[in-house]
Parts: C-alpha cells; sequence; structure tokens
C-alpha cells in the first residue's frame, strides 16, 4: 500500500480518455526493452510501445555481435571502453543470451602492417586483451582462414541472441508491472507549458486512436527517434547509415573472426547457433522506407570476406538482411564509419519539453548502460532515489523467450518423442507443442499470434528453406487451431514468406535460385498467392 501511496503521488492528475503511466517509452527494440526493465527494477510503472514487434528495426537486423571494443579501439577510444566493460557485465548477468565464442582478429597479406603492428598498444589504451598467435595456430583453431595470414590476435569477442536478450529484458518489465503495447504507432504529442501532457497512437491492426498520459516520456526509437523527436517539435542531428548481412546455410568457425585493419566492409564473421553471418556495409541513406539488401551489395561483401576466409565463394547463403544505424554527427558527405559508435541521451528541456528525453547512437553491446543513464535522468525527475540493478542484477531467463535458442526445440522433441506432437518446421525441428506454448505466451501479452509473431519467437522460417515448407504448415495449423480465419491467415502467409522473399532475392544463384523456383510453384501456382 505504501508503494502504491508514493506511485499515486508521483503522477500528475489524470486526464479523461487517456491510458496511466508513469513513463512511456517509445521503441521496441534492447534499448527501449532495456529502460522498461531498468524502470520496473526502480519500482517506476512504464509503458513500452512499439509500431511494429519487438526488435522491428536495427535490434533485428545486426550481427549478434557482442564486441569486445577491440573493432574501436584505433577511432573512438572511448567506444572500444565501454564495449569491454558492457560486454564483459552482459557476459555474467546475461549468460543465457550470449555464446562465448571468443574472437580472432586476422591480417592477411597487403593488409597495413602498420596497423597490425600498433593493434596490441591500441586495444591495451582501452584496457582491451589482446594476446597475439602465431598464425600456424590461428589457422589450426580456424581451418578455413586464408593461407596468407600474416598476423592473428585473440580477443574476448562473442555472440549473442539479440531476440531472446530482447523478449527477456521485456518479460522481467512485464512481470514487475510493465506493459507492452506491439503495433502502436505514435502519431502526434499534446504539448501545454512545456510538457507533454498526452501521446496520440493508433492501432495499426484495428486502426483505433488511443492516448497515454504519461509523467515522463522517452524516445527510444532507434533510426526512427529523429521523426518522433520532430513530432515534439525537437530537432535531432541522426545520420543513417545501412548495413547488409548474409547468412550461411552452416556454421563455418567456432570463434567471431575479424579482419584486423581499420573498420571497413565485409570483415566480420560472427557465428551464431548453427550459422554464420557475413558483413557488414555502412552506406548512407535518406530514406528509411527503403532497407533492403541489394544484389550489388551481396556480390561486395563476398568478395570481401573471401579474401579473409576463401571458402566463403563456395558457400551457400541462405539469406540476406539489412538493418540502419542511427548515428550522431553531422550531415557533411563523408565516410560513416569516422562517425562515433557512442551514444547520447538528449534532455528536451533545453527545446522548451520539461518532460521528453531522447536516448540514441550505442551499439547492441552497450544497450545496458544506454538504459541505465536514460533511466537515470528519468528517476531524478520523478524524484525516484532508488538506484540502478540492472549492473548487479542477473536477467532472469523466461519460458516465452527460450524457443529463439537454435537447437533447443529439436531436443525437446526428441526428449519427449510424442508421436502427435508433428513438426511444422522442418529445417528448425520445430513441433507443435512450440507453436502452442508461443501462441499462449502471445495471448498472455495480449497480443495476436500471427505467423510473423511466430517467426520473431522462435527459429521458424530460419532455416535452409526461409519458410517455403513452414509458412505453409504453421499457417494451417493457425487455421485448425481457430486463431486466424478467412482472408487472415493467407495475408499472413503472403506478408510472411514475402519478408523471406527480401532476404532471398539478392542470393539467387545455385541452390537458392533451384529453391526460389519451387517456392514460386508452390505459392503462386498452387495456391494462387502472388508474391
Amino acid at each position: 500500500m505504501q508503494a502504491a501511496s508514493k506511485k499515486s503521488s508521483r503522477r500528475t492528475p489524470p486526464v479523461s480518455g487517456a491510458l496511466q503511466t508513469e513513463v512511456l517509452v517509445i521503441g521496441g527494440g534492447i534499448t527501449g526493452a532495456g529502460v522498461a526493465r531498468d524502470l520496473a527494477l526502480r519500482g517506476i510503472d512504464c509503458i513500452l510501445v512499439e509500431r511494429y514487434d519487438i526488435n522491428a528495426g536495427a535490434s533485428g537486423a545486426n550481427h549478434g555481435l557482442l564486441h569486445s571494443g577491440a573493432r574501436y579501439v584505433s577511432k573512438d577510444a572511448s567506444a572500444a571502453a565501454e564495449c569491454r566493460k558492457e560486454g564483459a557485465l552482459l557476459k555474467k548477468l546475461a549468460s543465457d543470451c550470449i555464446e562465448d565464442t571468443g574472437g580472432l582478429f586476422v591480417a592477411i597479406e597487403g593488409d597495413d602492417e602498420r596497423f597490425v603492428a600498433d593493434f596490441p598498444r591500441l586495444c591495451a589504451r582501452s584496457g582491451i586483451d589482446a594476446r597475439s598467435l602465431p598464425v600456424e595456430d590461428a589457422r589450426e583453431m580456424e581451418p578455413l582462414l586464408s593461407d596468407k595470414l600474416i598476423a592473428a590476435y585473440r580477443v574476448p569477442d562473442a555472440s549473442v541472441d539479440p531476440f531472446k536478450l530482447t523478449l527477456e529484458n521485456v518479460h522481467q518489465a512485464r512481470a514487475l508491472g510493465g506493459s507492452l503495447l506491439r503495433h502502436s504507432e505514435v502519431t502526434g504529442f499534446e504539448i501545454d507549458r512545456h510538457r507533454i501532457v498526452r501521446t496520440r497512437l493508433k492501432n495499426l491492426l484495428t486502426g483505433e486512436t488511443f492516448f497515454i498520459q504519461a509523467d515522463q516520456v522517452l524516445n527510444a526509437a532507434g533510426a526512427w527517434a529523429k521523426e518522433i523527436a520532430a513530432l515534439a517539435g525537437c530537432s535531432l542531428n541522426l545520420l543513417y547509415s545501412k548495413g547488409t548481412l548474409l547468412v550461411t546455410h552452416n556454421r563455418l568457425t567456432r570463434q567471431v573472426i575479424n579482419r584486423l585493419r581499420p573498420s571497413s566492409n565485409a570483415d566480420i564473421l560472427v557465428p551464431g547457433g548453427t550459422v554464420s553471418i557475413l558483413g557488414t556495409t555502412s552506406i548512407r541513406i535518406d530514406n528509411l522506407d527503403a532497407i533492403y539488401p541489394t544484389v550489388e551489395e551481396t556480390d561486395f561483401i563476398l568478395e570481401e570476406g573471401a579474401s579473409m576466409i576463401p571458402a566463403l565463394e563456395k558457400t551457400r547463403f541462405i539469406r540476406a538482411y539489412a538493418g540502419v544505424r542511427p548515428l550522431l554527427g553531422s550531415s557533411t558527405e563523408g565516410d560513416d564509419r569516422k562517425v562515433s559508435r557512442g551514444f547520447a541521451l538528449i534532455d528536451h528541456a533545453e527545446s522548451g519539453l520539461n518532460n521528453f528525453a531522447t536516448i540514441t547512437g550505442g551499439k547492441l553491446t552497450t544497450y545496458r548502460l544506454m538504459a541505465e543513464k536514460a533511466a537515470d535522468l528519468i528517476s531524478q525527475r520523478l524524484g525516484v532515489s532508488t538506484p540502478c540493478q540492472t549492473r548487479t542484477e542477473p536477467l532472469p531467463s523466461a519460458a516465452g523467450a527460450k524457443w529463439t535458442k537454435p537447437g533447443l526445440a529439436p531436443r525437446m522433441w526428441i526428449k519427449e518423442h510424442a508421436p502427435d506432437d508433428i513438426l511444422l518446421c522442418e529445417c528448425e525441428m520445430v513441433p507443435k507443442s512450440v507453436v502452442d506454448n508461443l501462441i499462449s505466451s502471445i495471448r498472455q501479452q495480449n497480443g495476436t499470434p500471427d505467423l510473423k509473431a511466430l517467426g520473431v519467437r522462435s527459429r521458424i522460417g530460419k532455416g535452409a528453406c526461409q519458410g517455403t515448407f513452414c509458412a505453409l504448415r504453421t499457417g494451417a495449423y493457425l487455421y485448425d487451431k481457430g486463431e486466424v480465419k478467412e482472408e487472415e491467415g493467407l495475408d499472413g502467409i503472403r506478408a510472411f514468406i514475402s519478408e523471406r522473399w527480401r532476404g532471398i532475392r539478392p542470393l539467387l544463384w545455385d541452390t537458392p535460385l533451384i529453391q526460389a523456383e519451387l517456392q514460386e510453384a508452390i505459392y503462386c501456382g498452387m495456391y494462387g498467392l502472388e508474391l
């Protein structure tokens, strides 16, 4: 009762017809989810809103690399040190989401030998443990490395599952009283006396307009933060840098492999479960509605990556995807890799709004620190003295978040050996019992268990067939369960396959081309679905 009284005293008088909360967080990527968890642990009410689904932006379209910081030692020592500290912290506190692979930085003939010689000194400057390896030892550890290797260093890189990480942050925030509203787009703010009084939103599934009244509003909308700030009459100086990545059919290496040279395109290969992810690019864009990988980018990434790992030339790739990094910096032309990967917490009180702030920039590896800084500002404004707990409290595992983990569904399915538990996704061996589990979890979040939502929370569609067979089976199962009716299920299949197609199209050579022909025959020829 005392806690309720304190919460009530922090709130402004309610406005009729609006949902009430202390803090509205805009953006369901890893930063917004981290802020929601941090606030919940401090006893602060929070509603997290997302236009689509969790990780719809850059949080769901990255390498899945937990940086040691070595990547940034030459251009941004401060960002490198941040990555080192946060990466080490997350390995202890969110180990369930991380595979501690370790990493190698390798140079090949023709690379800048002065940079290679400086690398250990630069790492030491940021406190990063970089140990020299004989090239013979490096090639013994990773046999696919080029025989033109001239130097190798071991660093504490790792891979992280960004979907599981975000889902578990959201899960704990909700368990502590927070709310998640998906498919809710912010369309405007009502401002009075230098404060946001109400935020206007639109439910993209129903078309309904609704309002949220919050004492504080935090903009954590990633690449869309500039647009959200503009709705409130505030300006942000952001650059948009598109990064394209390729997914291999099989896992190629045990460790993260980095090219030992100043940051450039296509110089990182990250193992993630049963696949490896190669990338990325850094291309300045102006239009956030045209984020997709191109054939030219795919060809370039493959050519560059093959100089480090020649086997990539003959490797089968199953998907390409692209995300956009919001970077803080000037709007002048130039190399976006020179722009800091650090983050910024912007207090819009300087622009005349006393209850609005933006957290932007940064990286997946530093999301927790970004959330801590944002929650510190909000707590100060609300008069809450409870300190941050995410620095010391382990991130709890969540039942509804576990199915993104490669290999878990097959192990469960084989162990249970239930004869009626048929496989809906054969590539990743996801049975209907897992889909039932996910439907229940999504329902508990007041969500709709459509095919796309199931794909975000599981391995469905992520295997070699890229949804060719599992979209059909899972869609049919949703009809059987009564979860979709009439055209809903067909629309869901079309949307799911179309999304996968964006990532298949740039890879249409050899086996993927044959597979695409089969997919077209099934969906267009047999079911009349124009993709």
